[in-house]
């Protein structure tokens, strides 16, 4: 079974059912092993955090998360952290702390990443990206 390292904005589309967005990314993850940076993990309990949730909503976002393969930090992934960071700003594009550790963990562990921004990964030589949609 194909891994493939799933963006924040796609896990929560899914997570959300977003109606334009939920159907085409389920697709592209249907026949797949997705796989979460701790960081998207991370991403994901602040969102629940901001917007107040309840212990319900926090619950079935832990069963949802749970459904995911968790890729940890661990030295490769620093490593990889830091060339992801440097290439992007020698290229002029800088990424947030938080992309560059979602596109490290589809580095690492040699997989496509599934994003709908594409624009914040595609200057990165070395990583595939994934989108339902174009930009």
């Amino acid at each position: 079974m194909t891994r493939l390292v799933v963006d924040t904005d796609v896990a929560s589309y899914i997570f959300k059912w977003h109606p334009d967005f939920a159907p085409q990314y389920a697709e592209i993850l249907h026949a797949s092993k997705p796989v979460l940076s701790f960081m998207t993990v991370a991403e994901m309990h602040q969102g629940a955090l901001h917007a107040n949730w309840g212990p319900h909503q926090c619950n079935l976002l832990k069963i949802y998360l749970a459904d995911f393969l968790i890729q940890q930090s661990n030295d490769a992934l620093c490593i990889a952290w830091a060339e992801v960071r440097n290439e992007s700003k020698r290229k002029g594009r800088p990424i947030s702390p938080a992309d560059a550790w979602i596109a490290a963990t589809a580095l690492v562990l040699s997989v496509p990443l599934v994003t709908n921004n594409s624009k914040h990964y595609r200057h990165l030589s070395r990583l595939q990206v994934i989108s339902a949609i174009a930009n």
